[in-house]
């Protein structure tokens, strides 16, 4: 395979799709993680104990876990992009639904948990949606990079939130903050319809030059992957490498979430900072994680053709989760709060290293079923969540907040030890032949 085989990269379609991509990654996320801004008001209004704002942050995270295959499924058989299209305006009517539920109302937390957990269902779609678009329109030697600004719209949206929310909450209320994000979702989802297509094939102005590097760097020819079968169910929840795969999301997750639902009220509550403190410091580990996931997957793009797939994926992958752990694991030993924010924002955008290689190589195992694929292996990313924020405050309520982080950095040595498992080589569609 010598460097002239490989098409010099002409045309930018479909760095279109990825930054597309990108910009819904960070408004679903700022749908999603607004509510660890407003949990304090929520708390104070509904008269919600701490447990039972665990029990809401987990029905949106459950609601997501659960629905992932499906989504990916759907995604895979009606087409990535429509399937967007509808989850963006899903998910902005339940955004806007949650502020509509009186404090007086009898029953006000089963009807929160309700529209959390059905805002999670609508929000499914967007990653196994997005890996299927990097399958259709990103070659493999590309798709570390490609993961990596998508997944650094994560850490966008994680940003955005607490000083946008903040900023809405002094000035008008928490409920205001919500609709606002409903109605920056439903600007966002007619972007999207105007810019973004399934495939290559799609579209009308894709020039003939970067559809031929684009099939260049596909692991399967378009037509070798039209005429393939769709990848059955068992097959993919039996795979041992999907399996491993999917334990070190499990234990990715896990870490991930608990930037996204306590740390917020950690600082706040538990360190004492004001609410402008809190929201300025919450923001550090978002801002990490986007410059860390866009980097992360460029150099995993860049070892590959030098040190090769186990190195460049599952290497990089392994090696960031160990070290978050560390972060995440001396970030709560120190005193001063606003060191301790920066250590566990170093913990954060070391751990957003790893995400390109997870949904690079779920994209290469699925191919034609990578909807489902990626569905699979996100539903224990999102289940580790579940798990975060329903044990951190049970866990702070019996042995302190230290032990909860305490409890994350192992987890985060689980998934690292994991990724020695993952074969990167490996391809379910081959099983067929």
């Amino acid at each position: 395979m010598g460097s002239a085989a490989v098409p010099k990269p002409v045309g930018t379609a479909r760095w279109v799709v990825v930054f597309a991509t990108f910009a819904i990654a960070a408004v679903s996320y700022l749908d999603r993680n607004n509510i660890a801004m407003a949990a304090s008001s929520i708390q104070r209004e509904f008269h919600l104990s701490n447990v039972q704002l665990g029990g809401v942050f987990s029905a949106f995270i459950l609601g997501y876990a659960l629905t992932q295959p499906f989504a990916g499924r759907i995604a895979d058989r009606i087409g990535a992009s429509r399937a967007i299209t509808i989850a963006i305006l899903w998910w902005s009517v339940f955004t806007a639904l949650l502020p509509a539920i009186p404090a007086g109302l009898s029953g006000a937390l089963g009807l929160i948990v309700a529209v959390r957990l059905l805002l999670g269902i609508g929000e499914a779609i967007i990653f196994p949606a997005s890996n299927r678009l990097v399958a259709n329109w990103i070659p493999s030697r590309e798709r570390g990079l490609a993961n990596g600004i998508i997944f650094a719209g994560v850490g966008l949206g994680g940003a955005i939130a607490p000083p946008l929310m903040t900023f809405i909450m002094i000035r008008h209320s928490w409920r205001a903050a919500f609709w606002i994000c409903a109605l920056i979702g439903l600007t966002a989802g007619l972007m999207w319809m105007m810019l973004v297509r399934n495939s290559p094939a799609e579209h009308k102005h894709l020039s003939a030059a970067e559809r031929d590097y684009i099939e260049s760097g596909m692991p399967m020819r378009p037509a070798a992957a039209a005429a393939a079968r769709s990848v059955r169910w068992l097959q993919v929840v039996l795979d041992r490498q999907v399996a491993a795969l999917t334990l070190s999301y499990f234990c990715y997750g896990y870490v991930a979430y608990i930037f996204f639902t306590w740390f917020f009220k950690y600082l706040s509550d538990v360190r004492g900072l004001n609410l402008k403190a809190s929201a300025l410091y919450t923001t550090l580990p978002f801002i990490a994680m986007t410059v860390a996931s866009m980097l992360g997957g460029w150099i995993s793009d860049r070892l590959l053709p030098v040190l090769g797939k186990r190195v460049a994926r599952c290497g990089v992958a392994g090696v960031s989760l160990l070290v978050a752990g560390i972060f995440v694991w001396i970030g709560t030993a120190v005193s001063d709060v606003r060191v301790a924010a920066l250590v566990l924002a170093c913990g954060a955008g070391t751990l957003y290293l790893a995400q390109s290689a997870y949904w690079a190589l779920s994209a290469d195992f699925g191919g034609s079923s990578a909807g489902l694929v990626s569905g699979i292996m996100n539903m224990g990313c999102q289940l580790g969540g579940v798990c975060t924020a329903a044990l951190t405050p049970v866990i702070a309520r019996s042995f302190g907040w230290t032990a909860s982080f305490t409890v994350t950095a192992a987890v985060c040595l689980v998934g690292a030890v994991a990724w020695i498992f993952v074969d990167p080589f490996h391809q379910l569609g081959a099983r067929e032949k």
